[in-house]
């Protein structure tokens, strides 16, 4: 069963545990630039403080989105 639908260049979640997944990125992503812009003092220490958690967490949801679509060849 696939999580993910390739449409294009993205991916949409199809199964639940696609949606969990993006979810818990999303949720990640936010929490992280809640935190930082609190203590931040102009746009570009947020977007340098933000940069080396968001990066990898979507990295990481990119390649689950592509090894569970079913249209990676293994």
């Amino acid at each position: 069963m696939s999580w993910f639908k390739q449409i294009g260049l993205v991916f949409r979640p199809i199964s639940i545990a696609g949606w969990i997944v993006s979810l818990l990125a999303v949720a990640f992503c936010i929490q992280i630039f809640v935190f930082v812009d609190h203590r931040s003092h102009s746009v570009s220490d947020t977007l340098y403080s933000i940069f080396p958690y968001w990066v990898p967490t979507l990295l990481l949801w990119l390649w689950i989105a592509d090894r569970t679509s079913g249209n990676s060849s293994q």
